[in-house]
């Protein structure tokens, strides 16, 4: 890490949500996990949908102690959020800002596009069914899909062509919550008596409590129509945490002589702290092969 710890920060900049407190908890634990190893002079996050917002982290640092801001986008595909929202709400120009006050803000690439995401992705799935034999076993990587999610689409897509050429599983499918091939249709898509399904999502929210364990057949009771994760039911937004992570469980889940492990969302493991750091380290070190080019 060559990062000088004595005046630089990291920012942290996340979605979060106004009414699932679950959606910011991984981006806050990263933080916490960052600020603990002292890499940094100051470790903070930032919402679009929280508190602190992104307006506010233009005011996070002290300039007269930060000299330098690295920006970690915590998500999972360059997108809408990514290349519009983030750089329009921190006032960045380009993949290096200058402030009036002296700061010099950097901006990195999100953390989906680290290639650490592929062994992350390895490792839950291996942590959530330790006793099977990969080579008798699917592993489904389950994005969202549509157009409104283009780029996690074609993130998935990818993750599951680098772990499929591994040799490592029987079958390695992307699947998706609404467009095809559909999570819904794991029966016909795998043949193998171990299906392990890792949900590609920066956090746990309805989607991976209710929406896509219902389309697995594993929900025990009907959940919201793939409804927005802004637009929860009465029922949703008052269910305890403990209660709604449940579903995690029961592992293995074991449907018509088949064993279904359903692990939480991918952006939850401990591992995504490296991540954030590598992808700060990562910009300094393109920069420098690059002769420092915006």
């Amino acid at each position: 890490m060559t990062i000088d710890r004595a005046n630089s920060a990291l920012l942290i900049v996340a979605h979060g949500s106004t009414v699932n407190s679950d959606s910011s908890a991984p981006t806050l634990a990263h933080a916490a996990e960052i600020r603990r190893r002292k890499i940094f002079a100051d470790v903070a996050c930032a919402f679009w949908k929280e508190e602190p917002s992104l307006r506010d982290a233009l005011f996070l640092f002290d300039p007269e102690l930060v000299h330098e801001v690295y920006v970690v986008p915590n998500f999972i595909s360059e997108g809408y959020f990514t290349q519009t929202v983030i750089p329009r709400e921190l006032e960045l120009n380009d993949r290096v800002t200058k402030r009036s006050n002296g700061q010099i803000w950097k901006y990195c690439e999100p953390v989906g596009n680290h290639p650490m995401m592929t062994d992350l992705l390895l490792q839950r799935a291996r942590q959530v069914a330790r006793d099977v034999d990969p080579r008798e076993t699917s592993l489904l990587i389950v994005a969202h899909g549509t157009d409104l999610n283009e780029n996690s689409a074609v993130a998935a897509k990818r993750e599951a062509e680098k772990i499929r050429a591994l040799g490592k599983y029987a079958t390695v499918l992307n699947v998706y919550m609404e467009e095809p091939p559909l999570v819904s249709d794991w029966r016909k898509l795998t043949k193998t008596s171990n299906v392990v399904v890792v949900p590609f999502f920066i956090s746990d929210g309805l989607h991976s409590y209710e929406d896509i364990p219902r389309l697995l057949g594993i929900a025990s009771e009907r959940s919201t129509r793939l409804r927005s994760p802004e637009r929860p039911t009465a029922r949703q937004e008052t269910a305890p945490r403990a209660a709604r992570g449940e579903v995690f469980q029961p592992n293995p889940y074991k449907i018509e002589d088949r064993s279904l492990f359903y692990a939480p969302s991918i952006g939850t493991d401990a591992g995504f702290a490296d991540i954030i750091i590598e992808q700060a380290a990562k910009f300094d070190s393109d920069r420098s092969h690059d002769g420092g080019m915006n």
